[in-house]
């Protein structure tokens, strides 16, 4: 795999972390061994939703720590804030928690460097399948 030239990020490396927070995601899934909260927005939250977000952060942080992180998971800085980055990750943690719930294995985890407003680098992730897909 290469690197992006844009931005001197391996996609190797975002596929690495978007595959441990899968693990943990499916390690949970496959004991149905989960809470359930409901956010503020009425969307469900569990514990892989949570666990996804700290590995994915975590690992995120230490790839490139000068970049920010926006994840749905996390705390949401002000327009005023966000308006001013050049460079951002734009995360899902874990995209359909409903899905989750319902165990039909049809949810991903989605990672995305955003440059300049305009995404530069993806990754999808569906641990159930093992299925991936970058650009």
């Amino acid at each position: 795999m290469t690197e992006n030239t844009t931005t001197g990020i391996a996609i190797s490396d975002v596929i690495a972390i978007a595959r441990s927070a899968g693990r943990a995601i499916k390690a949970i899934y496959d004991t149905a061994d989960f809470s359930v909260e409901v956010k503020r927005d009425n969307s469900p939250l569990t514990t892989a939703d949570t666990r996804a977000h700290a590995i994915i952060v975590s690992q995120l942080q230490k790839l490139t720590p000068n970049i920010p992180i926006v994840s749905e998971e996390g705390h949401l800085p002000t327009w005023q804030e966000r308006r001013q980055y050049m460079d951002y990750w734009l995360i899902d943690p874990l995209d359909g928690t409903k899905e989750f719930i319902k165990r039909n294995g049809e949810f991903t985890v989605n990672i995305a460097l955003i440059s300049n407003h305009t995404p530069v680098l993806g990754v999808v992730y569906a641990p159930v399948k093992d299925q991936l897909y970058y650009g």
